[in-house]
């Protein structure tokens, strides 16, 4: 963060003139003509809330003049590059994805607009490890290396004296794996945990016959911290402000609906996951599952900077200010007029 008052308080008076803000109020500048938005996502439970809006029609409806196109993606390296080439003008993103993304274009490249989601993560392990002296020596899976699931285990692991390193070796070895591969090699033996989301936490418990070591909402003041969040490309959010404003508009009806009928949202998701995987969840799944997570447009912002200073502690990610990364003010504005709290960036 900046480290006077005043550079803050110029720093927020020059984001009242332009869309490189602070993410907190003053109303957010409308314009720019009818364009096509090109959203992206992934077909994870993690991303509810844009199945939901992309499936029941509500971003094309909110989106009024605008066009909608949309994309799907695996992980967050590949959403990150769409978003540098401007393949994606914005995408449904977890928290260490962003931060790279944020800290690779010194700062420049992109803004988180919202967030979707909160919680939904944990370490599952063979029911024959109680702690974290039983891992030295172990193997454990996360789905890829330097990403959200990846930063915790290892700083977890450090803060309880483990080694890791980015190869493979130390005390604990971390293998980067697809999660669906996971679920495999840890019924086969291969691995014998994983840091995972959700709905692959639960179904390592359930289908592989794990345990739930640490659920990583235990770890986060008030049991909250940002999986899943809304990043737009800087000079589209500049470019064409009413179309953002409008995305933005449909993703608080989209949590509504996931919110207020999550039995309703549960069917919207699983469709919408079968249609891009040719599978969806299980019912006891997908249930089991949607109790960890919530579905909220409050970014956790303070989890979000802790992400990064986790990922620094464990060397894969170099320090990091992230100031700047958020602006809010259209989703603050969308949620006055809403009659819902504010966030705060």
């Amino acid at each position: 963060m900046r480290s006077t008052t005043s550079g803050l308080a110029a720093a927020c008076a020059l984001a009242a003139l332009s869309l490189s803000g602070c993410g907190g109020g003053g109303a957010p500048p409308t314009g720019g003509g009818a364009t096509t938005l090109r959203l992206g996502y992934f077909p994870n439970l993690t991303h509810a809330t844009a199945i939901v809006g992309v499936e029941t029609g509500i971003f094309a409806e909110e989106l009024g003049p605008h066009r909608l196109s949309v994309t799907t993606f695996n992980a967050g390296p590949a959403a990150v590059e769409a978003l540098f080439s401007g393949a994606v003008d914005a995408t449904y993103l977890g928290p260490n994805p962003a931060i790279n993304a944020f800290a690779r274009s010194g700062g420049e490249a992109v803004r988180i607009v919202a967030g979707a989601t909160s919680g939904g993560a944990a370490l599952v392990v063979r029911p024959s490890i109680s702690g974290p002296a039983d891992l030295r020596g172990r193997k454990l899976a996360t789905p890829q290396l330097g990403n959200t699931q990846d930063v915790a285990l290892r700083h977890w692991l450090r803060e309880h004296g483990l080694r890791t390193d980015p190869h493979g070796g130390g005390d604990v070895s971390i293998l980067p794996q697809e999660n669906a591969q996971t679920l495999d090699t840890f019924r086969s033996g291969a691995v014998d945990g994983a840091w995972v989301p959700e709905p692959w936490a639960t179904r390592l418990v359930q289908e592989g016959g794990g345990k739930a070591l640490i659920d990583e909402r235990d770890l986060w003041p008030g049991g909250r911290f940002v999986t899943t969040h809304l990043v737009v490309r800087t000079e589209f959010l500049k470019r064409q402000p009413d179309a953002v404003r409008r995305l933005v508009q449909g993703q608080v009806r989209a949590n509504e609906v996931v919110n207020t009928d999550p039995g309703e949202a549960q069917r919207i998701v699983d469709g919408g996951i079968a249609k891009v995987t040719g599978r969806g969840i299980p019912p006891a799944v997908m249930a089991a599952a949607w109790a960890n997570l919530e579905f909220t447009n409050d970014p956790v912002a303070a989890s979000l900077r802790a992400s990064a200073d986790h990922a620094a502690a464990v060397g894969l990610l170099d320090r990091v200010d992230l100031s700047g990364i958020y602006d809010l003010r259209a989703l603050n504005a969308v949620l006055r007029d809403a009659h819902q709290p504010e966030v705060r960036g």
